[in-house]
């Protein structure tokens, strides 16, 4: 599911969350009342009013510090009773655990696992749920680290893995990774797709509990559509589909739902909540509804949702990152530019403090340091990047958008700051000046194209530095070298470095790859070739 990957963070999270939680409750619980502010007199006593204001909203802070405490170990005990309910396997049980239980899903994780402990209090919350369903689904968790043995058998490679074991045989978890999105795949595996809902109260609490759902309503359950919708829940692996007969209890569900016999629509817990379906009742397409419409109008990428993300079909995806609090700013104006821009531009918002999903991506566009806010895009179709370079204000980024569509905007190739190569042997290339250096060049080119941490470096550097100095003084000759790591032209595909390119003057489309097993002879003698076919005018052999 995910490689198996050694991190020094988020070690044993869960047990970590309840002691911070703990420590958080006794704290509040031995706080003294707070003292208010001596109470001098004036003429007003206005002193003393301002002492008795202070005092009581230091009292009401510190019922708000005691209820915060009390939620907070109220879910922490929640939690606790998840996670017992969650069987600990081992080499010797978890054969016959398999054996003698119908369905059992099983999490395979490793401690030092960062994305392990981030599932494992979904995997729990899950696991209450599903008991309180009475669902016959036992959730299980094994240490595969602990029992490398029993991972190998069960075919773990990775973590987390989830799998489900129905009658023994296995299958691969394949739906999302919030509490409410493993009982739903759960539930779907295991033989219940569609819940029905026939009371107004029961309509209530579903909403009051449920983030993301399909509801459909047909006057009988059965007929051509009906059996495409349930065919659409079977095949679906993430949404829950409720099935509803009465018009006024599918009003509660869906508010905007018109009189009708037969309605399907999607409801998501997001500024646009409601969705309604307007296609042929097909399974494809009722999939194919879902899938473009699942996401959030701007979807925040976490670890456990980048895979969906990423392979969500619409292609063209714009990415903002931005810290925590400057997003706070922008969410809402960015909302409703996702809005329009709905099916065409996915919108993706990464907290730019978050190294292990930034980054990445950030080192892309050769902006990994970047603190301030910075929105870019890709289209997967074509493997293009793009960086708006204004401003990240609301009008930019909507003006960039639609450029993107429109196909106004430039492909971004990231570059170093210009040098200055005025006494430089060896002319240093960056992706800006790639052009006016090599390609618009009257003179032909001798080009080093590396990266710091290719091998075979220092030796190919030593040579080119040689020729560089044999050949000092030809004016039509230029020696150049380009960190490939750092800069980037649409007519520089090189996959393999150190790689030595030779562009001669009169032909800058058709560059020669020298040899690197060439002696710094061999190159010798190869340039002077070049030069003597364009105009006679040679070096001496080395």
């Amino acid at each position: 599911m995910f490689p198996a990957k050694p991190t020094s963070r988020f070690i044993l999270f869960a047990l970590t969350i309840l002691l911070l939680l703990s420590f958080t409750v006794l704290v509040t619980a031995n706080e003294d009342p707070v003292v208010g502010a001596d109470t001098g007199e004036d003429d007003d006593g206005l002193e003393e009013l301002i002492a008795i204001d202070e005092q009581e909203e230091e009292g009401q802070d510190h019922q708000q510090q005691q209820q915060q405490g009390f939620d907070q170990q109220k879910e922490a005990e929640v939690l606790s009773k998840a996670q017992r309910i969650v069987l600990e396997l081992n080499s010797d049980n978890v054969k016959r655990v398999i054996s003698e239980n119908e369905f059992v899903m099983i999490l395979g994780y490793a401690p030092w696992c960062a994305r392990s402990a981030e599932l494992m209090p979904h995997f729990a919350e899950a696991a209450n749920k599903l008991k309180e369903l009475g669902s016959s689904v036992l959730m299980a968790k094994l240490d595969a680290e602990r029992y490398p043995k029993a991972a190998s058998n069960l075919e773990i490679k990775g973590f987390p893995t989830l799998l489900l074991f129905v009658n023994g045989s296995s299958q691969a978890y394949t739906g999302g990774y919030s509490g409410e999105e493993i009982v739903i795949w759960a539930r779907k595996k295991t033989g219940f797709p569609v819940i029905r809902i026939s009371s107004a109260t029961e309509a209530e609490e579903f909403v009051g509990k449920s983030h993301t759902f399909v509801v459909g309503l047909f006057e009988k359950f059965e007929g051509p559509a009906y059996e495409e919708f349930v065919k659409a829940a079977t095949t679906d692996n993430e949404i829950q589909f409720v099935e509803v007969s009465d018009n006024a209890v599918a009003k509660i569900l869906f508010p905007d739902i018109t009189d009708a016999n037969q309605f399907m629509g999607l409801v998501k817990s997001e500024p646009e909540r409601y969705t309604p379906y307007e296609g042929v009742w097909t399974t494809e397409k009722i999939l194919q509804f879902l899938d473009y419409n699942k996401f959030p109008l701007v979807t925040k990428l976490t670890e456990l949702n980048s895979v969906k993300v990423y392979s969500g079909p619409i292609k063209l995806q714009v990415m903002v990152f931005s810290n925590a609090d400057d997003f706070k700013n922008l969410n809402e104006p960015l909302q409703e530019i996702a809005r329009n821009f709905k099916l065409k531009i996915m919108f993706i918002y990464i907290d730019i403090a978050d190294e292990n999903l930034a980054k990445p991506f950030l080192t892309l566009f050769g902006l990994e340091d970047s603190e301030n806010t910075l929105v870019t895009a890709f289209d997967s179709r074509i493997n293009v990047k793009y960086l708006l370079e204004l401003d990240p204000t609301p009008s930019n980024i909507e003006e960039f958008c639609s450029g993107l569509l429109h196909g106004s905007v430039s492909p971004y190739f990231k570059s170093q700051p210009i040098p200055d190569n005025t006494e430089a042997s060896i002319q240093v290339v960056v992706g800006k000046t790639f052009d006016n250096l090599v390609l618009s060049s009257p003179k032909n080119v001798f080009l080093e194209v590396y990266t710091p941490w290719c091998m075979n470096l220092e030796t190919t550097s030593k040579q080119v530095e040689k020729l560089a100095k044999h050949f000092k003084g030809l004016d039509n000759l230029v020696f150049a070298r380009i960190d490939a790591s750092a800069n980037e032209h649409p007519k520089l595909q090189v996959q393999d470095y150190p790689t030595l390119l030779f562009y001669p003057a009169g032909d800058k489309s058709n560059p020669v790859k020298l040899s690197k097993k060439s002696s710094t002879k061999d190159m010798a003698t190869f340039i002077n070739k070049q030069l003597k076919a364009e105009n006679g005018v040679a070096k001496d052999e080395l």
